[in-house]
């Protein structure tokens, strides 16, 4: 594999693709994760002005609580600043802050308010541009009984109970566990059928008619469960037909705008079920509808570009620890593998950015003994390269690591390096 193409060194990768992607994010050393997106809204700020609200959320971006006080942040567009807490491990001042303990928490010019709920409504209250409750009161007071009520809400607790309980029980025959599949079930089902029939009480695809805070509510928890049902249980809440109007629902909120910065996708959503809490997987997965995003594929693409950039020692010594390339090398081959690892990661950066590949994927025949070596060299590294990237591929952590669609642009261009390689 012959290489034309120089490829540029990290920090003029990262320059460049700053330079050309909308989205920011702070870079964390020596913590994990070591990339953290910014509020999209914070060049409302003048020069020195601080946001007006801090989010206290988890480090790895999974937690359905805090991604309703992002969501709503997005969509009113309020400039915020964020903290992450380690839930494995809280700060105590965390700790004495919020009297709960939990996440998320927010500070709104000063002022502390925790719990997902309280949080939404008191972002209403403070900020009224960008309303996400109804004007005309008849609609308002629905909506703030459903925000109410929604922890007493049925649909998602049987929704769960249907995805854990009959795995969590070994002490009944196959049988038995069968019908007690079949009754919680039947009993999610009954649930999302008085849910299909919410949905149709105003015209439009929302619960409102237009986009609201009962929205919010729901979308982290259903938008999970469409994820995990079909791996773990075999179930499928997205394209039933017996559901039209919760697939129009989740298919508008995914194109939603706000939503496509700070969702997770299907596999991470399925990987935080299989490694946090010890489902295993039952059926395979299948891909979920997807807005379209072509407009902004550039976008995308520079910011995972730059995501990458930002964070490429740590990945190249988690490639190095976790892949397995070490249980075939020697100790003494180490930092030759590393810097390897290091080009390839290099290039598939240069490739999102420019859209070419840096190398030649035609092969080149030896007609000498020193050709040969660097036959037999350029052949050695491509593996470890191909190693690496198909590693990294499925190890992208969504929204932690980068965007749904930047992470979309990220595999498709491993993808593309990769069927190159072999």
């Amino acid at each position: 594999m012959e290489n034309p193409v120089k490829v540029p060194e990290w920090n003029e990768l990262l320059e460049i693709a700053r330079n050309r992607t909308t989205v920011k994010w702070k870079t964390n050393v020596n913590q994990s994760p070591a990339t953290v997106a910014l509020s999209s809204h914070l060049s409302k700020m003048t020069q020195g002005e601080k946001p007006p609200v801090v989010l206290y959320r988890d480090t790895n971006a999974w937690c359905p609580f805090c991604e309703r006080v992002w969501l709503a942040l997005e969509e009113k567009q309020i400039p915020f600043e964020i903290e992450l807490i380690n839930l494995r491990d809280k700060p105590q001042w965390y700790k004495d802050m919020v009297p709960t303990g939990r996440v998320p928490a927010v500070k709104i010019e000063g002022e502390l308010v925790y719990e997902s709920k309280d949080i939404l409504l008191a972002l209403e209250q403070k900020f009224d541009g960008f309303p996400l409750l109804p004007k005309e009161p008849e609609k308002r007071s629905v909506a703030l009984e459903m925000i109410e009520v929604f922890e007493s809400n049925d649909l998602i607790k049987s929704g769960y109970q249907f995805l854990f309980n009959s795995q969590q029980n070994t002490e009944i025959t196959p049988e038995e566990k069968e019908v007690e599949l079949l009754s919680l079930q039947t009993t999610f089902e009954t649930n999302l059928d008085h849910f299909e029939e919410t949905l149709g009480k105003y015209p439009g695809v929302y619960f409102m008619q237009e986009f609201s805070l009962v929205d919010i509510m729901y979308t982290p928890h259903l938008r999970r469960l469409a994820a995990n049902l079909p791996v773990f249980r075999g179930y499928s809440i997205s394209n039933n037909d017996r559901f039209p109007r919760i697939n129009q629902w989740l298919m508008a909120i995914d194109q939603r705008q706000a939503y496509q910065r700070i969702k997770p996708t299907p596999r991470t959503n399925n990987s935080v079920m299989k490694n946090a809490f010890s489902l295993q997987p039952i059926y395979d997965s299948k891909p979920e509808p997807q807005a379209e995003f072509a407009s902004l594929e550039k976008d995308y693409r520079m910011e995972a570009a730059g995501r990458l950039s930002s964070n490429y020692q740590t990945l190249v010594a988690d490639i190095l620890k976790n892949s397995g390339i070490k249980a075939w090398v020697s100790q003494e081959s180490l930092p030759t593998i590393e810097s390897v690892i290091d080009l390839y990661l290099r290039r598939l950066v240069y490739y999102l950015i420019e859209g070419s590949l840096p190398f030649s994927d035609r092969s080149v025949d030896a007609k000498t003994e020193q050709q040969n070596e660097v036959k037999e060299k350029a052949t050695a590294d491509a593996a470890v390269g191909a190693i690496a990237l198909a590693f990294l591929r499925n190890r992208v952590c969504v929204p932690r690591d980068m965007s749904a669609n930047a992470a979309v642009a990220f595999q498709t261009a491993i993808d593309t390096i990769l069927s190159c390689i072999y």
